[in-house]
C-alpha cells in the first residue's frame, strides 16, 4: 500500500502544489466555457421584427403588431397568414424579454442567415443552426432550420440576464 505523509513535504511546497491545481483547474474551466460561447463585439445585424425589439413595451407591442391570437400577462401568440407564428415574451416590468420568429412552409420574406446570424453551416440533410451573442446591445440571436422538405426557419432574440 502507498502512503503519503504531508509532515514530510514543507508547508511552501503544499501551498505551491495547491496554487497550480487551482491555477490548471481554473484554466480548463475558462477555456472551455469560452469555447461554448460564441461572443460577437459587433452590431446585431437582426434587431427587432416588424417594429418589435427586445425592451419594448407591451402596449407598443400590441400597437404595431395587433390583436394577438392569444395575450396574456408573461407572453403573446400571433399567426400571420398561416405560415409565421410569432411568440413574444415579456418580464415583470411588462417589456419585450424574447421574441420567437417560427417561418413554416408556404412562409414569404424568410431573411437570409446572413442577414441574422453571418455565415451559417449547413448540415447534409438540409438542418443548420447557430447563435451569436451581443453583449454590447443586451441579448442573443439564434438561426434554426429544420430538415425535410418542408422546413420551418426559426429566429430568436433573447435578453441576456447580466
Amino acid at each position: 500500500m502507498f502512503c503519503v505523509s504531508l509532515r514530510r513535504f514543507p508547508g511552501r511546497v503544499i501551498k505551491s502544489c495547491l496554487i497550480v491545481v487551482c491555477a490548471v483547474a481554473f484554466l480548463s474551466v475558462s477555456a472551455s466555457s469560452f469555447a461554448q460561447k460564441p461572443v460577437a463585439d459587433n452590431s446585431p445585424q437582426f434587431s427587432d421584427f416588424r417594429g418589435v425589439h427586445i425592451g419594448m413595451p407591451t402596449e407598443e407591442v400590441r400597437k404595431k403588431l395587433g390583436n394577438p391570437r392569444d395575450k396574456g400577462d408573461e407572453q403573446d401568440f400571433y399567426v400571420f397568414n398561416d405560415t409565421q407564428a410569432v411568440q413574444i415574451f415579456y418580464d415583470k416590468a411588462k417589456t419585450v424579454n424574447a421574441i420567437s420568429i417560427d417561418f413554416m412552409s408556404g412562409a414569404n420574406q424568410i431573411p437570409d442567415p446572413k442577414n441574422v446570424v453571418g455565415e451559417l453551416e449547413v448540415k447534409t440533410d438540409g438542418s443548420a443552426y447557430k447563435l451569436v451573442r451581443y453583449p454590447k446591445a443586451g441579448y442573443w440571436v439564434s438561426y434554426s432550420r429544420t430538415a425535410g422538405k418542408d422546413p420551418t426557419t426559426t429566429i430568436t432574440m433573447q435578453k441576456i440576464d447580466r
